[in-house]
This record gives structure tokens, C-alpha cells and sequence, in this order.
């Protein structure tokens, strides 16, 4: 399935919703640039939360220019000589426009320089460290010489302002023009949300698209993504489906979480991705495992990320058993700076699904409500706990309650089990004896209440004691 993000990329200025003002200013330093003069700051910074539109808006601008795009983002290496190389080499030389033709700078031929998550650049070169395509060393000082001496347009996209301009990025805040990117309001949002569902021929109750809205609190892109979860396989969506997005971190995505782990190159963002997000880590984990095998296509990647999260696991079971919480920040440096190190490829988009295990359990929950109730009852009976009930006993007991009629009445009668709990006891090979069985049971209710009435006669004998005492207080081992 298509990434909808992607799908429904806006492909003009036009199309983008929210934050009009920063539009604006970005025009006018376009505009100056389209008319062959160079501004006195050559490169803006566009900052913001993510999902606020940044990348979208920036690719939207080069698009109704005519300008090439340049890219690096975080799947590509941007240390010291691959941004000297890259960027530094497109800024300085002339272009081509999209029709092939060469188009000089004085005539309105631009490449648009992108360097998407800037902020997560290394601070200077390491000397010691060997050379690693997987490095960003020495990148903020690359992008900070090639800005001053640019003769093409430059758009810096961070997510947090500060992480870049300090230390060594200070300069940066002289050479570049900030332009903040704030949440955009809920109802253009929703509006987006309908234009899809009509696109992709959805019914959605409104109550759905706004919960969504509600929950994503101004990120475009988590909204998208949250809608589209919950599309799968669905042509309608009830207020009840919204139940699932209750896995779902409020402030900082669990998608947006997967994104950093996968995609970054930087260990610490990917340690920090796991601090800032909101959710129980063995939670995060299911999702990281859920989604692996659809972000690493290469085989080695593969093993390598399945090694890290399956240490990460063990970890998680010695905290659950010996309450030894320490051993938590161990799982989870493994299962995120340990899945980002795993890779040796840089891959592309990926759309990213709810955990198979989250959803069988929410589907089978009512299921389980059942048999927790027949647990509870049997253990009340047997004395015993409820755990040791369903892993020994229960077992045993649904196989004489399947072939013993006369048990499974007696049990009827004592448990007061319901028709719901008679078919899980059942199971659907036997649930053809249940009509019988339930029809037992009431006769066998009636015979009690005519035993009950009748005054006791002297000189019954032992027989019909027994019989009437068994009818009173059955066994579960009473065949």
C-alpha cells in the first residue's frame, strides 16, 4: 500500500494548509533569488514540530519555481566530504532546468539546496574515527562554509532550532533567515482528513477524523498516518475503530519514534527517541519488531536487527523476574541504537503498520473476558489460583465437559455458567451438543426443584440419599 504522507504530498504552496505567515516570508526570499539577485542571507532555516509541513513546503516552493531540488536528509551520508562534494559543489555551479536545457542563474535557473534534519548534524570532525559513509562528522562546519559562499538557494529544515545553532552552529544564526513553523489548526486538518477519505472512496464518521485531529495535536503527518491505519482493509470507519489509536504516544508518534530508530545514523537521536516517547518499552518493541522486517530488505540488516531486539527482549524478561529495573536502559539502547546500527543501507519510504499481536488481542478480547470467567469460577470451586486454574486445570475440564454430558450439566448448574461461556467451553467441534447439554441442565434444574419440595420421607434408602446429595454438590471429577 502506497504511503498516503507521500500520496497526498501537497505538490504546490497552494495545497499547503497552515502557517501562512511563514509562506509569505519564504516567497519574498524565493522571490528575490527568481529575479537573479541575491539576498543578503542566502539560506533560511525552517524550524518546527514535526508534521508542521517544513519538507513539504520547501519541495512545494521548488516546484512552482521550476527549480532542481537538491536533497540530503537522513538516510544520506552528510558528513565533512559528502556535504563539500554534494551540496558545496550544487551551490557554487550552475543548473539545468527540469526540461533538461542549461538555464544560467541570471535567467531564473535555481537548484534548491534541501538539507532536511539539519539539527541532528555532528558538531566538528573527529580526526581519530575512521571514515564511515555512516557518519555526519564534520557536517554543520561543511554546511556553514557552503552557505557563505552559495551561489544557490539553501533551505536548512531542523525540528529544534537550539540543537543547531550551538557550539559551532552559531554563525549560523547570522547567515540564515529563521522562519517558525507552528502546529496547524485542527480544522484544516480535518479538512484534509475528508479530502482523502473521499479520495480513497472512505466513509468516515466525523467523530473519527476529529478524534484523530484531536490526537495528533497540529502534526499533519501523524494525522495522515493515523487515518490510514486505521483504513486498512476498511471501507467505513465507526467511532469504534478509534479504539485502536489508543497504542498511540500523544506527543511525540510511535511512527515518528520508528522513523528516528530506522532511518537516523545518529546514535544519540536514536537513544533519545526512545526517552521522549510516552510509552511502556516493551510496548515499543513489539512495534519496532512489528515493522523491522519492512524497513531492512536486506537479509544481513534483517539478522543484524532481529539480534539487537532479541537481547533487547532478554533483558526485558531478567527486569519482569528478578524486578531489576537498571537493566531497562540496556534493552533499550539495544532496541533502538542497536537496530539503527544494524544497517548498512539507506532505504527508502516506508509505510509502517500496528503490531499484529496489538490487534489479535483487541480482536479476541472479548474471548478472553469469557475465559477469564470460567477461570475464576473454576478456581472459586477448586480452591486454586486462577493461573495455576488456566494452565492445568482448565485444560482437563473442557475435555469432560465436551464428552460427559452429565459433568457439564452438573457444572452448568453449580458454576451457573452462560450460554457465551457454555460455547467456550464447548470449542466450535463440540458446539453441536450444546442445544443438548443446556436442555439437560434444565431438566436436571427442575428434577432439583421437585426434590426440594417433596418433604423428606423416613427410611429412604442409602440410593436415593446419595443421588439426591450428588445432585446438590457435584464434583468436577464426579462422572
Amino acid at each position: 500500500m502506497e504511503d498516503w504522507t507521500e500520496k497526498y504530498r501537497p505538490k504546490t504552496l497552494r495545497d499547503i494548509i497552515g502557517n501562512e505567515r511563514a509562506l509569505s516570508t519564504l516567497c519574498a526570499w524565493a522571490e528575490r533569488w527568481n529575479q537573479g539577485k541575491i539576498p543578503d542571507k542566502r539560506a533560511v532555516i525552517l524550524s518546527g514540530k514535526p508534521g508542521t509541513g517544513k519538507t513539504s513546503t520547501a519541495l512545494a516552493l521548488a516546484s512552482d519555481l521550476g527549480w532542481t531540488v537538491l536533497e540530503l536528509n537522513a538516510s544520506d551520508a552528510r558528513n565533512e566530504t559528502s556535504i563539500k562534494r554534494v551540496a558545496t559543489a550544487g551551490a557554487v555551479n550552475e543548473t539545468f532546468d527540469i526540461t533538461g536545457e542549461f538555464t544560467p542563474a541570471r535567467k531564473g535557473g535555481r537548484k534548491l539546496i534541501i538539507l532536511d534534519e539539519a539539527d541532528s548534524l555532528y558538531e566538528k570532525l573527529d580526526k581519530t574515527d575512521s571514515d564511515s559513509s555512516l557518519g555526519d562528522r564534520g557536517g554543520k562546519k561543511a554546511i556553514i562554509d557552503t552557505i557563505r559562499i552559495t551561489k544557490q538557494p539553501i533551505i536548512l529544515i531542523v525540528n529544534d532550532f537550539y540543537e543547531l545553532t550551538k557550539g559551532g552552529g552559531e554563525p549560523l544564526k547570522n547567515l540564515c533567515n529563521v522562519i517558525q513553523f507552528y502546529n496547524v489548526n485542527p480544522s484544516q486538518i480535518v479538512e484534509l482528513l475528508k479530502h482523502i477519505c473521499r479520495q480513497e472512496n472512505i466513509t468516515a464518521d466525523l467523530r473519527v477524523l476529529k478524534t484523530i485531529v484531536d490526537r495528533s495535536k497540529g502534526d499533519v503527518r501523524s494525522a495522515v498516518n493515523d487515518l490510514q491505519s486505521l483504513c486498512v482493509n476498511r471501507t467505513q470507519l465507526n467511532i469504534e475503530d478509534i479504539d485502536v489509536l489508543g497504542y498511540r504516544d500523544r506527543d511525540t508518534l510511535i511512527f515518528d519514534a520508528l522513523r528516528e530508530v530506522f532511518k537516523t545514523k545518529n546514535l544519540q537521536n536514536s537513544r533519545d527517541c526512545m526517552r521522549n516517547i510516552d510509552v511502556e518499552p516493551e510496548m515499543f518493541l513489539l512495534w519496532i519488531t512489528e515493522n523491522l522486517p519492512r524497513e531492512y530488505l536486506d537479509v544481513e540488516d534483517l539478522v543484524r536487527g532481529y539480534d539487537a531486539l532479541s537481547k533487547a527482549d532478554v533483558f526485558f524478561g531478567r527486569v519482569a523476574k528478578a524486578r531489576v529495573y537498571d537493566l531497562w536502559s540496556y534493552a533499550c539502547d539495544l532496541m533502538s541504537a542497536g537496530v539503527s546500527m544494524a544497517k548498512t543501507h539507506s532505504y527508502g519510504n516506508t509505510q509502517y503498520g500496528f503490531p499484529a499481536w496489538l490487534k489479535q488481542m483487541k480482536g479476541n478480547q472479548s474471548a478472553r473476558l469469557i475465559r477469564d470467567g470460567v477461570t475464576k469460577k473454576i478456581s472459586t470451586l477448586q480452591h486454586a489460583s486462577d493461573q495455576k486454574t488456566k494452565e492445568t486445570i482448565l485444560p482437563h475440564f473442557q475435555t469432560m465437559f465436551r464428552n460427559n454430558p452429565r459433568f457439564a450439566c452438573k457444572m452448568i448448574r453449580q458454576l451457573d455458567f452462560s450460554e457465551s461461556e457454555v460455547k467456550f467451553l464447548l470449542g466450535e467441534k463440540y458446539l453441536h451438543r450444546m442445544k443438548d447439554i443446556l436442555q439437560c441442565a434444565e431438566k436436571t434444574d427442575k428434577k432439583q426443584g421437585e426434590i426440594e419440595m417433596t418433604p423428606t420421607v423416613k427410611g429412604k434408602n442409602e440410593e436415593e440419599k446419595k443421588e439426591s446429595t450428588d445432585l446438590k454438590q457435584p464434583s468436577i471429577f464426579d462422572f
